[in-house]
């Protein structure tokens, strides 16, 4: 089955579209769904650190078993350290977990790479069902350096 091809600019930090013929391009639905879940912000929890009373998140989440997106969008505003391209981790297999749970990929696996000064790279590897395995590779540019 196939879905509209959206793509990320992480350079201007948007995504978009893809036109292809004069019509919008067909793509793969579960990259659609792995781009979803960790591009879309989901509500920050009590206990996360942010700034300000905008906890951001979708009106739509309130009271569900798994919220749409993932918290990478609280990370932004830190230095892109190890630790914090752990947390990076952690936080998109939170938000990509219900693939798993809904049966849709078999196993997913996240790594990170940190491409000095402030770049960030994500690469998910998922296992479909049929034993079909596939990387999709994400980056993040940083607002904070490494440099103190």
């Amino acid at each position: 089955m196939t879905d509209i091809t959206t793509s990320w600019d992480a350079e201007n930090g948007a995504g978009d579209w893809q036109i292809a013929q004069g019509d919008l391009a067909a793509g793969d639905d579960l990259q659609t769904a792995i781009f979803i879940s960790l591009f879309t912000d989901r509500q920050a929890r009590e206990d996360d650190d942010y700034e300000g009373d905008d906890r951001r998140g979708w009106w739509g989440d309130t009271g569900s078993d798994y919220p749409i997106g993932s918290r990478i969008w609280l990370l932004r505003r830190q230095r892109l350290t190890t630790a914090v391209a752990n947390k990076a981790i952690d936080y998109a297999i939170e938000a990509l977990q219900w693939l798993i749970d809904d049966g849709i990929v078999a196993t997913i696996s996240v790594n990170s790479q940190i491409v000095y000064p402030s770049r960030l790279y994500l690469s998910i590897t998922y296992q479909q069902p049929d034993l079909t395995a596939n990387t999709v590779k994400y980056y993040w540019v940083w607002e904070k350096s490494n440099a103190v």
